[in-house]
């Protein structure tokens, strides 16, 4: 269960600790707001997204429990549903055939037992063979105690499965053996381990300021034990939120693996939702199923300066496996970034950003992601580019399209990078200290060059999506900073008067880790009214970003590509491509 606000206090909960009514998370409360109803012919149409799952109005979080079942994918997702901001909080549940229609049924889940009375928060779904799906999350007691539950369909023959069932034996977990009762939350999906013949889950947690994911043991996925030592912990992280724990392949590039696959050639995946941040980490590793110990490889630090799922506005991701395409999705929230009186005027608040599938990349060091294949069915009207040549200042229009909704992938072709400038050590775990420092419109040596999204014709407002290339001076590699730059985005006036409650408009980074030996790196764009979703080199390094402009929307938008450095740089291919809405987006939340 994450944070409500993504905004603003970022920094702020860097450094400080926030309970609100005994719970130990950033939860806060508004509540003369929480439970302020919007019609459904007063939300504001302004910057809601056209292609991206949300319900028609008030507020939404962390995407819960997604899983397929009898041929019906199926999303559950936190969910207030009497108001804009976090409160009242239920597991809404729609369902779909395609992954892109989608339709809402009544909730799944919401509070009505002693052992969830103060909170249903998020959790997970596991297929047990012989009981069907079962859905692990956390409940908060009347004492606002953090536990685990369970709930299983009612009926195993209802693809939709619309109605759930909580056991009056719950709960299955309790923090009744030294856990922190207010920082013990988000279960992951169970996996099976067929030489002892247990099930396993992670809970996330922590001890002062040190992140934890327990592990539990269960035969029958009802008594749970937990183990005597945690999977892996660090120092200094906070609260882990909403873990995640699975397995890549190192030999099958197009294939992903099921939650309890224990043969030859993985890694194990470890993600967590640094509840201090607002930022998501992980590491591959290994997984040493006797020991229940999970060691990171150490390529990449274990932390903060860690390698993220997304450098941008994404939070509380949960990912499953799509036994059906043998496929592992990824889902991830994005927040609203303006302020909580804008979200109560407009009346709904929060995105589900596009699925993402998930693999190793070749070098084995990190992973790489890319939207769902099944997004460019809503693909419209295509325009292209080819060997446009960019000089130092110049700038191109992608026209024929409306920018605005648009899915633009382009390929960039850089040449040599004898113009490139030194890299400076200081910044190699500081991507986004280098980006506000040399942003895009810094003149550089190679780059920085790429797209201008949601402009005006005058730039005026803007949101750049840009590559810098630097080069190392010890191994005279590439050193490519990628970045995502909300500040110029928005001549929005702020409501608030409080400086707290401005909108925030941040720049995002991420290094990508390529090679440059064709001098050629792409870069893919989902735009969506207030969302760009950014690709950088096939999903190597992703970033997204809300924006709220108030002149470039609709086909008063613009898209360029450019280039701000002194090296030429060429478009060798772009496409461009109009996106549908689809016929069905969760037609009411119930």
């Amino acid at each position: 269960m994450s944070a409500p606000k993504f905004g603003y206090v970022l920094l702020l909960i860097v450094l400080i600790n926030i309970s609100n009514n005994g719970v130990d998370a950033f939860h806060k409360v508004f509540k003369k707001l929480q439970s302020k109803s919007t019609s459904l012919e007063s939300v504001s149409p302004l910057h809601r997204t056209a292609y991206h799952f949300q319900p028609p109005r008030h507020w939404i979080n962390d995407p819960n429990a997604p899983m397929l079942y009898k041929g019906v994918y199926h999303l559950f997702y936190q969910y207030n549903p009497k108001g804009a901001v976090w409160g009242n909080i239920v597991w809404a549940h729609s369902v779909s055939k395609d992954l892109i229609n989608w339709e809402a049924l009544e909730p799944a889940i919401y509070p009505s037992k002693w052992f969830d009375i103060n909170g249903t928060w998020s959790g997970s779904a596991t297929h047990v063979p012989g009981k069907g799906p079962v859905i692990l999350y956390t409940g908060i007691t009347e004492n606002q105690t953090q536990i685990q539950n369970y709930a299983i369909p009612q009926d195993l023959s209802d693809p939709y499965l619309k109605t759930w069932i909580k056991p009056d034996d719950n709960p299955i977990v309790k923090p009744d053996n030294g856990e922190n009762g207010s920082a013990f939350r988000d279960p992951t999906t169970a996996w099976f381990n067929k030489k002892d013949g247990y099930w396993r889950m992670l809970v996330g947690s922590k001890r002062k300021n040190r992140g934890i994911a327990y592990m539990y043991k269960s035969r029958d996925f009802k008594k749970w034990v937990k183990s005597k030592r945690p999977i892996h912990s660090r120092k200094k992280t906070g609260m882990w939120e909403c873990p995640d724990f699975f397995p890549v392949s190192v030999t099958d590039k197009k294939n992903g693996l099921d939650f309890s696959y224990d043969g030859p050639n993985a890694k194990h995946v470890l993600k967590v939702s640094l509840d201090l941040t607002r930022y998501e980490y992980y590491t591959l590793g290994t997984y040493d199923t006797k020991k229940d110990r999970y060691r990171p490889d150490g390529y990449t630090p274990d932390g903060w300066d860690g390698l993220r799922f997304d450098y941008g506005n994404y939070y509380a991701s949960k990912t499953f496996f799509d036994d059906k395409t043998n496929r592992r999705i990824l889902w991830g929230w994005a927040n609203e970034s303006d302020t909580v009186q804008d979200d109560t005027v407009k009346g709904w608040a929060g995105i589900q950003l596009i699925p993402r599938t998930i693999l190793l990349d070749s070098s084995g060091k990190q992973l790489v992601f890319w939207p769902i294949e099944e997004i460019e069915s809503l693909r419209g009207k295509n325009v292209q580019m080819t060997n446009q040549k960019m000089e130092m200042g110049q700038r191109f229009e992608v026209q024929g399209i409306t920018p605005a909704q648009v899915d633009v992938d382009v390929t960039f072709n850089v040449g040599n990078l004898e113009k490139a400038e030194k890299f400076d050590e200081s910044f190699a775990t500081k991507p986004l200290e280098l980006c506000n420092l040399k942003g895009s419109n810094v003149n550089g040596g190679v780059g920085p060059f790429g797209l201008i999204t949601l402009a005006t014709s005058d730039l005026e407002e803007y949101t750049p999506v840009f590559f810098r290339v630097f080069k190392d001076a010890a191994s005279n590699k590439p050193k490519v900073l990628m970045c995502s730059d909300a500040k110029p985005s928005s001549l929005k006036k702020d409501t608030g008067t409080d400086a707290k409650e401005r909108m925030y408009k941040p720049s995002f980074a991420g290094f990508v880790d390529v090679g440059l030996l064709d001098g050629k790196i792409s870069l893919r764009s989902l735009i969506d009214h207030s969302v760009v979703e950014s690709f950088g080199a096939k999903g190597k390094t992703v970033i997204t970003s809300r924006v709220y402009p108030t002149k470039a929307v609709g086909e008063k938008a613009h898209l360029f590509v450019f280039n701000n450095g002194s090296q030429p740089v060429t478009v060798e291919s772009l496409n461009a491509w109009n996106m549908q809405k689809p016929l069905k987006m969760n037609q009411g939340a119930k």
